[in-house]
């Protein structure tokens, strides 16, 4: 999605980032944090948990800007979000 318009303090204020953790086994496949994820972090599995449903998985990471509306969503409680320091988005890539 490309906005028009930008904010005041783009330059100043830097989002902070987040890494994505998911329970595989709790996850029944319902989709709501792929829906609802505003950078698209989250994408359906190919593999089966022991429940038989495709879970989800953090596809990009990276772009995670720590907003936590997965895992508010999450009916199951099958994801959590941890926020990374500056320093390890910096210093390596966030692995999910």
């Amino acid at each position: 999605m490309k906005y028009w318009r930008k904010a005041l303090d783009q330059d100043k204020v830097k989002p902070s980032h987040g890494q994505v953790e998911i329970l595989k086994d709790k996850c029944k496949g319902c989709r709501f944090c792929i829906e609802f994820c505003p950078r698209q972090v989250l994408e359906e599995s190919t593999e089966f948990n022991r429940k038989g449903y495709h879970p989800v998985y953090a596809a990009r990471g990276d772009d995670c800007v720590n907003c936590g509306l997965c895992e508010l969503i999450c009916p199951d409680f099958a994801i959590m979000v941890t926020p990374l320091e500056e320093e390890e988005v910096k210093g390596e890539k966030c692995h999910a």
